[in-house]
């Protein structure tokens, strides 16, 4: 099941909530009881970042794609 985040109209709060993607855009009640409205907000995610980031495809092992210190890199 997907994971979306939502945030309260009033104050700002974000929920994030497994649902099913039919209830994606549905609005979410104050777990609260508070009364208060949470819609769904737009969230960005990475990916490849870090160490699993795939490896230049030139084959060098700095990440210009340069041989080992052929631009001054240390390849880390």
């Amino acid at each position: 099941m997907p994971q979306y985040e939502y945030e309260c109209e009033a104050d700002g709060e974000v929920l994030t909530l497994l649902r099913p993607m039919s209830q994606a855009d549905d609005p979410v009640d104050d777990p609260r009881g508070l009364g208060r409205t949470f819609r769904r907000r737009h969230s960005v995610f990475g990916v490849g970042v870090g160490a699993a980031a795939s490896p230049p495809s030139s084959g060098g092992c700095c990440p210009c794609g340069k041989d080992f210190g052929a631009c001054g890199m240390n390849g880390a």
